[in-house]
């Protein structure tokens, strides 16, 4: 076990622990990546601690196997979370409760250890942090293949937990399983698939930011360990330790037809699907997620290093307010298990601002393209459809709108070249704005086509009313040098 000075340390017997998980498995996690050891893995932990549970969770990684060899068998499956505070302290929990970490490679000794932990009856839950695009891959083939063979020993009851960060989640997993299973040719299978009492797909939501291993984080460890970051060849930065944010929020629809563990003694929020949905629409579309997005599209074209040096800027932290108290909250479905101004507050107010948290706006930005119509779309059309909300009332939502296409020209605020961070449609959005100029109001027009495209933003703005104003803030954003920053000051600072 990892022995380090200050940290806390699990109270339970390891070793037991692992004797009773070896003998009857009980949850396997796939995605084995940093929101697992610096977030789920801990849940357990915590159960573990309290004498709520004697088991622990096996981790699978089927996209990036060698950070199995690279963090977690060198440490013996153990894991330093370091919790990044907005007053600077950074207490560190030693976690353990991973008993076993495996390769999700076909044809190896790991794969056949998890295939037969698949197969065990005790096995209540199999859970998910593979990220949206996971589903479209390899790792759903993998996964059906090991469901049959369970189907084969037995078809015992299991959940299903997809916790990655994206819609209707339980959907989307149960959506890619049933494709994949067809190529099986056998009704009592896609027959075990579809029955909920067998197989459930529960809907979660999480919040939680777990970002690559920090470097200041990493020279204010305890001496004794080498705690270097490993870079696979995947691309894929992890280290001994996780640093993380310490608010979190996991909600999760309670259908496990196998039992779970009592995660809800850990903080975990157990509720069912329609409380799950709005909890996940309340952070997606109205109290973080879009706040995210307004910083990286500013924070981006004034050059601002990070989210917390943003909340600094008096202009981008009046944006923000402006778009999650006066646009968002209002358009928001209350969840009912927690008050979404509070969710809100602690966003703004704690989160955002927390200066040792090593998030970018050049991070965030990734792949926007893909994000607007569910970040700020569906507000638009609660705007639309709702008798007691006004369009009148956007002013932020438009102005980020057009600051996302001021950001594909790929020049900053002062006039000089900057890079856009990575956007899988960052070709066709180019050559949509091939004619738009900086230093040329005029050529605003020339960005109805995008304004127009329901593929970014989930509606035409045109015909919801609200293209003119997106053009008209682009035109402003088009003058110059400065002409950003004076447009967030005209728009925002003097409402």
């Amino acid at each position: 076990m990892f022995d380090i000075q200050g940290a806390s340390c699990p109270i339970y017997d390891v070793k037991k622990v692992r004797k009773a998980t070896m003998a009857a498995p009980m949850w396997v996690h796939f995605g084995a990546g940093n929101i697992f050891r610096g977030y789920i893995a801990v849940l357990q932990d915590e159960l573990l601690n309290k004498g709520l549970s004697d088991k622990g969770i096996i981790a699978a990684e089927s996209f990036d196997p060698d950070i199995i060899e690279a963090v977690y068998r060198p440490y013996d499956n153990h894991a330093l979370l370091v919790t990044l505070r907005a007053d600077g302290s950074m207490p560190m929990t030693v976690s353990a409760s991973v008993t076993e970490a495996l390769a999700a490679v076909p044809g190896t000794p790991d794969y056949e250890r998890l295939a037969a932990v698949m197969e065990a009856a005790s096995l209540q839950m199999v859970s998910f942090t593979i990220t949206e695009k996971g589903y479209r891959g390899p790792a759903m083939e993998l996964l059906t293949g090991l469901l049959y063979t369970r189907y084969q020993a037995g078809a015992a009851p299991l959940a299903l937990v997809s916790m990655d960060n994206c819609s209707a989640n339980g959907d989307l997993l149960k959506s890619a399983v049933s494709e994949e299973a067809k190529g099986f040719n056998d009704e009592g299978f896609i027959a075990y698939l579809s029955d909920p009492g067998k197989i459930s797909f529960p809907w979660s939501m999480i919040d939680k930011i777990t970002p690559a291993p920090s470097e200041a984080v990493r020279q204010k460890l305890p001496e004794g360990m080498d705690w270097s970051p490993v870079k696979t060849a995947k691309g894929t930065m992890i280290a001994p330790f996780v640093n993380a944010e310490a608010p979190q929020v996991l909600v999760i629809e309670d259908a496990f037809p196998n039992g779970r563990p009592p995660l809800e003694k850990a903080g975990v929020y157990f509720t069912d699907r329609e409380t799950v949905r709005k909890a996940e629409r309340m952070k997606v579309t109205a109290c973080l997620n879009p706040l995210h997005t307004a910083l990286a599209v500013f924070g981006s074209l004034l050059r601002v290093e990070t989210i917390a040096d943003c909340m600094k800027d008096g202009d981008l932290a009046a944006l923000v307010r402006r778009l999650g108290y006066d646009e968002g909250l209002p358009a928001v479905e209350h969840p009912r298990i927690f008050e979404p101004k509070d969710f809100l507050d602690e966003v703004i107010n704690e989160r955002l601002v927390n200066p040792f948290l090593p998030d970018t706006p050049k991070r965030i930005a990734a792949d926007t393209s893909q994000k607007l119509k569910f970040r700020f779309g569906e507000t638009i059309h609660a705007y639309v459809e709702r008798d007691d909300l006004s369009l009148d009332n956007l002013i932020a939502i438009p102005l980020i709108l057009a600051g996302w296409v001021r950001v594909l020209l790929g020049v900053g605020d002062d006039g000089e070249p900057m890079e856009i961070s990575p956007d899988v449609m960052l070709p066709q959005l180019k050559e949509a704005v091939k004619d738009i100029a900086f230093g040329d109001p005029s050529t605003a027009a020339k960005a109805r086509a995008v304004f127009s495209g329901a593929d970014w933003f989930g509606c035409d703005l045109y015909a919801v009313g609200l293209g003119e104003r997106c053009e008209n803030y682009l035109a402003a954003m088009l003058k110059g040098s400065g002409a950003v920053r004076k447009s967030l000051q005209n728009v925002i600072r003097n409402l």
